[in-house]
């Protein structure tokens, strides 16, 4: 029996993660999704998985604190191992993440390193420490945001910090190249998740603004996202290579 691609989600047991790993598990692939706080709705989304046919786990991992990272790839080898019986996995998708929404003059240190971290940093030292178990003719996955293109009022140090990891994902592409590994960059526009307090899906006049300022008239949802992380993941996109992919519908063009 041929062995499905593997992927590791993190950030998967709610919003766009969930939906990422439920798009791919669509196309086949199995799935290692992080959680940090809610397990119980990471073992949800397995479950969800696993009536489409295909294989999933679940890893505890906060990306905050790249001091565990080490421990959390003995962790994966040993999950890939068991649950898998296999040593590697083929993508890795970035999106663990969290959002303030402060202006610059309010912004506190502690919360700039907290988005540097969570954003910038934890990409970097994963994307590195995955290496080993990365399969040649795999990828990476970052994902960005729209606000880094356009801009809107207290975003400023999560914005600048997700514009870091698409010049990282640029720089990942040329190193990795070598070993067939794709590199590309999602970067979604306002959707109705409950990511930020859920502001974008429970404030009508934000929701009604955003959908007024996008080509295609509405504010997006997760399915939206999830589908292209997937489209990445698949030998469809082979050719794909150091791309930011903007899917935003069109906002503020």
């Amino acid at each position: 029996m041929m062995q499905n691609k593997i992927v590791l989600v993190t950030g998967g047991s709610r919003g766009l993660g969930k939906n990422m790993a439920i798009s791919l598990a669509k196309k086949g692939l199995d799935i290692i999704l992080t959680y940090n706080s809610s397990k119980d709705g990471a073992l949800a989304v397995v479950k969800e998985i696993e009536t489409l046919g295909s294989k999933a786990a679940v890893l505890h991992l906060n990306v905050d604190d790249t001091k565990k990272f080490d421990s959390f790839f003995l962790n994966l080898k040993t999950t890939l191992r068991e649950v898998f019986n296999v040593d590697k996995l083929d993508f890795l998708v970035n999106n663990a993440g969290i959002g303030i929404n402060e202006s610059i003059k309010a912004t506190t240190e502690d919360q700039f390193d907290k988005m540097v971290n969570i954003h910038f940093k934890a990409p970097f030292f994963l994307a590195q420490k995955v290496l080993p178990y990365l399969n040649n003719e795999g990828g990476i996955v970052n994902i960005s945001t729209g606000l880094t293109r356009f801009t809107l009022p207290g975003y400023a140090a999560y914005a600048a910090s997700k514009g870091a990891v698409e010049v990282l994902s640029l720089y990942l592409a040329k190193e990795l190249g070598k070993s067939k590994i794709r590199v590309n960059t999602v970067a979604p526009g306002a959707i109705e998740t409950d990511f930020g307090g859920g502001a974008v899906r429970d404030n009508k006049n934000l929701n009604d603004f955003i959908g007024s300022q996008t080509a295609l008239g509405r504010v997006g949802v997760a399915s939206d996202i999830g589908s292209v992380v997937a489209f990445l993941c698949t030998d469809d996109a082979k050719w794909i290579n150091a791309q930011r992919i903007e899917v935003s519908g069109g906002q503020m063009i």
